[in-house]
């Protein structure tokens, strides 16, 4: 009978371990971040990086615009188109961001409109974007893969106490993976900024 009772004491003990070991793997054991973007190429006289969670898409034109930044005298308007559909598939593809506040695009903002730019997107495209930071998300979100220039233009824009006489309307549409309900056309406004063309304006 002794033998018994303790055979059944042992039982008791190895499954409440066993039902403890469950509760902790499944509750409580350390879980594994998403690990950071590294920089893995860089446009230093123009303050452009390339991280690696960018899509395949985004990396191939950053190529590009390196060979566009890297002559003596720049083409502007290639380099207008370049940022404007860079500023789109990384502001768009919400896929690979981590959180609502993991905006896209924002190195291609204008800075005096950054703040106000990081808090409307927060506000509409990425309001729902849900963490990512355990890499668990079962959300299901957009990726551009691809953006056509339709139009791009030179033209007169007045920003804050200046006038930019060189600045570019740049009309883009671009096309998802999949079809989630997204917007999928603009008009981008750039300006110069020192050697710089960024983002002041998306209509």
């Amino acid at each position: 009978m002794k033998l018994k009772k303790k055979a059944k004491i042992i039982i008791v003990i190895v499954v409440l371990l066993i039902i403890g070991c469950v509760v902790w793997y499944l509750g409580f054991r350390p879980k594994s971040k998403v690990s950071e973007a590294q920089v893995v190429s860089e446009i230093e006289k123009y303050g452009y990086q390339l991280h690696d969670n960018k899509s395949k898409e985004y990396q191939a034109l950053f190529k590009e615009l390196e060979n566009v930044l890297k002559e003596d005298v720049v083409d502007e308007k290639k380099y207008a188109e370049l940022i404007s559909k860079m500023f789109i598939l990384d502001f768009y593809t919400l896929d690979n961001k981590v959180a609502k506040t993991d905006v896209g695009g924002a190195d291609f903002v204008h800075p005096d409109e950054l703040d106000d730019f990081l808090e409307k997107a927060m506000d509409t495209v990425y309001k729902y974007v849900q963490s990512n930071i355990y890499n668990e998300r079962k959300q299901e979100l957009p990726y551009v893969k691809k953006v056509t220039v339709e139009d791009i233009s030179n033209t007169s824009f007045d920003y804050l106490d200046t006038t930019d006489e060189n600045a570019y309307k740049v009309k883009v549409n671009w096309e998802y993976a999949k079809d989630l309900g997204y917007e999928n056309e603009a008009t981008i406004t750039l300006v110069h900024d020192d050697i710089k063309l960024v983002v002041v304006e998306m209509d």
